[in-house]
């Protein structure tokens, strides 16, 4: 009888060990909120979202983006509104091109409350990652609303301009020494508002002494910013660029990047 006690007290004890692991084993997988809220896209005919989102397959998705993620263990959500009990759930927020009144008619614009929130959010340990775009394709000034919060920006204008297939023109070489740009040699970055700084944010890349990438921690948090939505399906790979281009490198050095700050939440 003692021998059976013990058994079943060894049988309970490996268990409730074994269903720890899982547990923290779960609850340490890094979940990657993308914003559909200020970006809210629709298309006509259907109503459906598209246009920098996870399931949208298309150019214009990040579909390709989102891959690289999984395969590197972390979880990717779509999310709404970004309130507190959202945010507390997930890891890293993407926030990518805010609407326009010409891309959507009733722009979900970021408010006071949301500024509360993400602020509050990114000290505690979140990953905040901003995609703007160039002028007139994105929403700046509730965004850089935003964006001051963290010392950055964005300026009303449109770098690297692309014509056609004169993918040169929107080339960036000579990269600096940064995990962002580890084994990469030459970036493409199509039509991009530059960044001003201030505090403690400061530059990832610097072009003509413009700032086109930067970066800044916040508390335990870390924020990545960039004028233009970059890496989604169209320019991830080769479908349209030049072998010469290797932002598939540089998607999987940012993706890396990013999930290296998530250990503080």
């Amino acid at each position: 009888m003692v021998r059976k006690s013990l058994f079943g007290i060894h049988f309970f004890l490996i268990c409730l060990f074994i269903s720890s692991f899982i547990i923290n084993s779960v609850s340490a997988q890094p979940i990657v909120g993308l914003d559909n809220w200020f970006n809210h896209e629709t298309i006509a005919k259907t109503g459906k979202p598209f246009h920098y989102l996870w399931n949208d397959t298309a150019f214009s998705g990040y579909s390709r983006w989102g891959e690289i993620f999984k395969q590197r263990g972390a979880q990717i959500i779509t999310i709404g509104k970004p309130v507190d009990n959202i945010l507390s759930k997930i890891s890293i927020y993407i926030i990518v091109d805010p609407d326009t009144t010409s891309e959507n008619p009733a722009p979900n614009y970021i408010n006071s409350d949301d500024i509360v929130s993400i602020r509050k959010w990114v000290t505690e340990g979140g990953v905040l990652a901003v995609f703007a775009n160039d002028a007139p394709n994105c929403e700046f000034t509730h965004l850089n609303k935003l964006m001051m919060e963290f010392g950055m920006t964005f300026n009303h204008v449109t770098l690297h301009r692309v014509i056609g297939t004169d993918f040169e023109a929107g080339a960036c070489e000579n990269l600096p020494d940064h995990p962002l740009f580890k084994g990469v040699k030459k970036i493409y970055i199509k039509e991009i508002s530059d960044i001003n700084l201030s505090g403690t944010a400061h530059a990832i890349l610097e072009e003509n002494g413009k700032v086109l990438i930067a970066e800044n921690k916040i508390g335990k948090g870390y924020i990545f910013a960039i004028g233009d939505p970059w890496i989604y399906n169209e320019y991830i790979d080769h479908d349209r660029l030049p072998v010469s281009f290797e932002n598939r490198r540089a998607a999987e050095n940012l993706t890396d990047l990013l999930l290296s700050y998530t250990h503080n939440r």
